[in-house]
């Protein structure tokens, strides 16, 4: 695929950003999503690729914007598949909480998994301990094995986990075991990320999230060289029925993904926009005169560069914003 996509991609997620930003901590997480949903879509008619959406806002009966087997982009030549979440936590824009982001993934056509909606085991590390986890090892067992992979002690190693009671074991396991933990309310793509990045300070993250966001993960972690491993784990009826009508039988449910599995191939793009404050990104920020600055990261797997784009936009110079932005006041 064309290099230029990268660059094509990030005015996506930072367009999605500005529209989504001013709905932070105004309690609206629906307003929040339609704005940056409405941005994404766009901004993605300025795109060079022929791109099929294959993990989004869902089907097309329940989004009427960027659902499942779209097509998006106004190219012809280039045939693609994209996965985006044009705002990875919703209910932190509308609390006005940090580590809100605008994601999207992108990789040739058949390259990334149309994951069910449903839950998975996640187990993510950065590229120093690529190789050394394994999802059917018990914490403990990854824990010592990532802590020597990055010639750390255990008590130095920081495991983050999403806060949730579903998680209570990881977390009791983890402090049996001595190691640091940072919990996370929302955002489990920024989270697996964080692990790639050793400014963060976060080593591992282990836990259950959403299927999709773990097959975005492991394309960011892909091109940065990093590792991921999943297993779908759907919690309830519906979860299972909707795992089996995409092929997902129970003989299957067991299946280890792999980062190949979740991202197959060796031209994956990944772009980021900070929303709010994170520990990687930095928010939107919006000064006088329509002028506003957004922070992003965009990375590709061929190369394996990772860029940090700091841009200042003109609110009323650019007519996708201006038209959002009255819109979504």
């Amino acid at each position: 695929m064309d290099r230029d996509l990268a660059l094509s991609l990030v005015r996506v997620t930072e367009i999605a950003a500005l529209a989504s930003g001013r709905y932070m901590g105004r309690g609206d997480e629906m307003g929040a999503d339609q704005a940056a949903v409405d941005g994404m879509r766009a901004a993605f008619d300025l795109v060079n690729t022929k791109g099929k959406v294959v993990i989004g806002e869902g089907e097309l009966d329940e989004a009427p914007m960027l659902y499942i087997g779209e097509e998006i982009g106004k190219g012809m030549d280039i045939e693609a598949d994209i996965a985006v979440d044009p705002v990875e936590g919703t209910t932190l824009v509308a609390k006005g909480l940090p580590n809100a982001i605008s994601v999207i993934a992108m990789a040739p056509k058949g390259c990334l998994l149309n994951a069910p909606d449903t839950y998975m085991k996640k187990i993510a590390v950065g590229p120093k301990a690529a190789g050394k986890i394994d999802i059917d090892a018990t914490v403990e067992e990854n824990l010592v094995s990532v802590a020597k992979a990055l010639n750390k002690n255990i008590s130095d190693l920081t495991v983050i986990i999403q806060d949730r009671e579903r998680h209570k074991d990881i977390i009791d396991e983890a402090r049996r075991v001595g190691a640091r933990i940072k919990l996370f309310s929302e955002g489990d793509v920024a989270a697996a990320i964080a692990t790639a990045f050793e400014d963060t300070g976060v080593d591992i993250l282990i836990g259950i999230g959403g299927a999709p966001e773990g097959v975005i993960a492991a394309a960011a972690l892909k091109c940065m060289g990093g590792d991921f491993q999943g297993k779908l784990y759907p919690m309830s009826e519906k979860e299972r029925i909707r795992c089996a009508s995409m092929g997902w039988t129970e003989d299957k449910l067991d299946k280890l993904l792999t980062m190949n599995d979740l991202a197959e191939g060796n031209d994956i793009f990944f772009a980021a926009t900070g929303i709010s404050d994170g520990d990687l990104l930095k928010g939107v920020v919006y000064y006088g005169d329509n002028l506003a600055k957004t922070h992003s990261v965009v990375m590709r797997s061929k190369t394996g560069t990772i860029r940090f784009v700091e841009a200042q936009h003109k609110l009323d110079k650019n007519n996708i914003l201006k038209e959002l932005l009255k819109k979504h006041r």
